[in-house]
């Protein structure tokens, strides 16, 4: 990958971290939004680019209730903040587009212009949704396809100069600037145009997250940011050449899409203290509940409760990856590991990760980490959590951001008014 100096690296943490909202649930007196407040606080002090709620469709069976419902979540979060993007995690599996189309118009109308979708396909819920089977990859995929573009005309069926203003503090509507898009699909049929006015970036940002071969077809059309699970720098660099080649090929701009990683750090005021934290970590895994995570980690179609922790997954038991109906993109990671010669027990503690990009160490040797991926040219967004605990936070914003900072990896000040300036985004094709 190229080695010339891009776009600064882009920051984003997460909200509604279950811990916190878990004890707000069960106190009357106190809000499920509260410590999230904190976090966005915290975070647009120290210039994050954004925050980004995640979601979870079903009960979970480990301790992961669910999560609070993005859209309104960061709808709360946007009245406190002033600068900071707010990506919603929303499913395309289970939504209507032109409800996705009010709902995410909304939500960049009274953030005025912070709005992103990052678009997920699901691999849980459909038990909640009137299916008794979960769609297939392909045909989750196929309706996602479908799903942005309608909501992406939707976005562009108000013209330049549809609202103007009147001059005495009103406005005027030409309604013959204002078109519907007739667009007539497998899944959808969607007169148009959308009924709220003309959106502040016109379109929120596109995130999307999946990198089976289905997810890199979505994420190299729409996507303006692809939010992946790359463990390991090679990782980063063939899928970072695989999705910007197909891009290129569909005709987008050489740099689309900007990769974001997730970056799970354990953070030392010494290499000895990080080595040791990882090791205790490693010694505290429950192997009996990692054992049905490992399971989800390959599908959730085999077995590990009877195999010995000190020896590898016998290649028989691993899943023919055409044959998996959910993450395949996690199940591929995984079965790699697996077939790399890990031990069971191995496995089940990077489970913990779920395929994640993870590192030890100080914040300076975490740095490199860092500079390493953004130099290569695959990382150009960056998720660092822990905001909520005082200790992650302190190596964070007192050693992390400003080593990277030092460095002229990351920038020092939001650049422009909206979510798409400050990412530095190309502009959006024309109407």
């Amino acid at each position: 990958m190229s080695s010339a100096r891009r776009r600064a690296l882009k920051t984003v943490t997460g909200v509604s971290g279950a811990v916190s909202v878990y004890a707000a649930a069960i106190d009357p007196h106190e809000s499920t939004v509260a410590s999230s407040i904190e976090v966005a606080k915290i975070a647009e002090a120290n210039k994050f680019d954004a925050l980004f709620a995640a979601d979870l469709l079903s009960f979970g069976t480990q301790g992961a209730i669910g999560a609070q419902e993005p859209l309104i979540f960061l709808s709360a979060l946007s009245a406190v903040t002033s600068h900071v993007g707010l990506i919603a995690t929303v499913t395309s599996t289970f939504h209507h587009p032109y409800n996705l189309a009010r709902l995410f118009g909304t939500l960049d109308h009274v953030s005025n212009g912070r709005a992103a979708w990052n678009v997920v396909t699901s691999s849980v819920g459909e038990e909640n949704y009137g299916d008794q089977d979960l769609p297939s990859p392909e045909e989750r995929y196929a309706r996602a396809t479908e799903s942005l573009e309608v909501v992406n005309a939707l976005f562009d069926s108000w013209e330049p100069g549809a609202l103007t203003p009147d001059g005495i503090g009103g406005a005027v509507l030409d309604a013959t600037k204002v078109r519907p898009i007739e667009y007539a699909g497998q899944y959808f049929t969607v007169r148009g145009p959308l009924n709220i006015p003309p959106l502040p970036q016109r379109r929120p940002v596109q995130f999307q997250a999946g990198q089976s071969a289905g997810g890199i077809e979505l994420g190299a059309r729409f996507a303006e940011v692809v939010f992946t699970s790359l463990p390991t720098l090679e990782d980063a660099v063939t899928y970072t050449k695989t999705i910007r080649a197909r891009a290129t090929e569909l005709g987008r701009a050489q740099c689309l899409p900007l990769i974001m990683s997730s970056f799970h750090a354990t953070y030392g005021a010494t290499e000895e203290e990080a080595r040791r934290l990882v090791r205790e970590a490693a010694e505290a895994t429950d192997f009996d509940a990692g054992r049905i995570q490992l399971a989800d980690m390959f599908g959730g179609g085999i077995d590990l409760s009877e195999l010995p922790l000190d020896r590898p997954i016998p290649e028989t038991l691993l899943p023919e990856l055409n044959s998996v109906n959910r993450r395949r993109g996690r199940v591929e990671i995984f079965t790699k590991l697996a077939a790399s010669g890990r031990t069971l027990r191995e496995l089940i503690v990077a489970a913990k990760d779920t395929g994640h990009w993870a590192a030890a160490g100080t914040p300076e040797r975490l740095a490199d980490a860092v500079e390493e991926r953004y130099r290569a040219g695959v990382l150009d967004v960056i998720s660092l959590g822990g905001l909520a605990d005082s200790r992650t936070r302190d190596f964070v914003t007192n050693g992390l951001l400003p080593e990277l900072r030092r460095r002229g990896i990351v920038g020092n000040d939001y650049v422009g008014g909206t979510f798409r300036e400050n990412l530095e985004l190309p502009p959006l094709p024309e109407r």
